[in-house]
C-alpha cells in the first residue's frame, strides 16, 4: 500500500508505540511526522484523579498534537470489556464518564468520541441493556453535541459478546437514538473489523457515507499495518474520496515500533 496523497492520519496510541509509556507515545508520535493521535480510554477507572488527566492533557499539548479521537471508558478491556454504556448496573459510571470525556475534549479541541457498546451480560435482558444504552448515548450526544462533536458507534470483531458487528447493528442504534431527537451519533467505519465480520466493505462506503464520522484501518487478516493482509485499503480509501469522506484515517492496528509506518512513503501527508 502506497497510501493516499491528502489523508491526515492519526495514530492510535493505545495499540501503537506501545513499547514506551503511554505518556511518552504522543510525542514519539510528533518525533516521527504525525500531526494527530487518538486513544482508547487511557485510565484505568470512568473518573481518574484529576492528576491523572492534567498529566494527560499535558502529554497532548506538550508533544504539538491533536488529539482527534478519544474512546469513552470501555471497563477492562484487555480482560474482555468492551464498553460499559449498556451495563445497567454501570450508568452512573458512565454518566460521570460523560463529564470527564467531553471535559478532555473541551480542552484539547476533540471532536470524535467512541462509545463501545458494550458486552451482553449474562442474565440481563437484552432489551433492558438496549433501553439504558439507548439512554447513555442520548446523554452522551447531547453533551458532545455542544462541542460541536460527535458519538461514533463502532461495529467490533472478536469479541463474541459484542452485539454490533456490522454497519447495519452501528446504524439502527444510530436511529434509535435519532429518534430521541439526539442527532449527534456517527458510524465509525473501522475497516479491519467491518471486513472480518463479513461487511462488503466497499458497500457500506457507497451507502452509509453520509453517517460515516471516523474511519479506522489495519489490514486483513491479522490486524496489521496496512500491506501485510489481502484487505484492499487503497481502494477503499479512494472509494472514501469519491464518497466525500474528508476526515481523519487512524491507524489502529498491531506492529513494531521499526516497522509500523514502513508503507507510509515519504510524499505524503502524515
Amino acid at each position: 500500500m502506497s497510501g493516499g496523497e491528502t489523508w491526515m492520519y492519526a495514530v492510535n496510541c493505545s495499540i501503537l508505540l506501545t513499547e514506551v509509556p503511554l505518556l511518552e507515545r504522543p510525542r514519539l508520535a510528533r518525533d516521527l511526522g504525525f500531526e494527530a493521535v487518538e486513544f482508547w480510554w487511557p485510565f484505568a477507572s470512568p473518573v481518574p484523579a484529576d492528576r491523572e488527566v492534567e498529566a494527560f492533557v499535558t502529554a497532548i499539548e506538550d508533544a504539538g498534537v491533536r488529539l482527534t479521537g478519544l474512546n469513552f471508558a470501555a471497563g477492562d478491556m484487555p480482560a474482555g470489556d468492551r464498553g460499559i454504556l449498556s451495563d445497567p448496573a454501570q450508568i452512573a459510571a458512565f454518566r460521570d464518564n460523560i463529564d470527564v470525556t467531553v471535559g478532555i475534549g473541551e480542552r484539547v479541541g476533540t471532536r470524535a468520541f467512541n462509545a463501545l457498546y458494550g458486552n451482553r451480560l449474562e442474565g440481563v435482558d437484552p432489551v433492558e441493556q438496549d433501553r439504558v444504552a439507548t439512554d447513555n448515548l442520548v446523554a452522551a450526544g447531547a453533551a458532545v453535541a455542544r462541542l460541536g462533536g460527535v458519538v461514533l458507534i463502532e461495529p467490533v470483531s472478536g469479541a463474541p459478546a459484542y452485539p454490533l458487528t456490522t454497519a447495519a447493528d452501528a446504524i439502527a442504534v444510530i436511529d434509535r437514538v435519532a429518534a430521541r431527537g439526539v442527532d449527534s451519533l456517527r458510524l465509525l467505519a473501522d475497516l479491519y473489523h467491518l471486513d472480518v465480520n463479513g461487511d462488503d466493505v466497499a458497500a457500506v462506503i457507497d451507502t452509509r457515507a453520509a453517517l460515516i464520522g471516523h474511519v479506522q484501518i489495519a489490514d486483513s487478516p491479522g490486524r496489521g499495518a496496512p500491506g501485510s493482509g489481502a484487505l484492499d485499503l487503497d481502494a477503499h480509501l479512494a472509494r472514501l474520496a469519491e464518497n466525500g469522506y474528508r476526515g481523519v484515517i487512524g491507524l489502529e492496528y498491531k506492529a513494531a515500533r521499526d516497522t509500523a509506518f514502513d508503507w507510509l512513503t515519504h510524499s505524503h501527508s502524515t
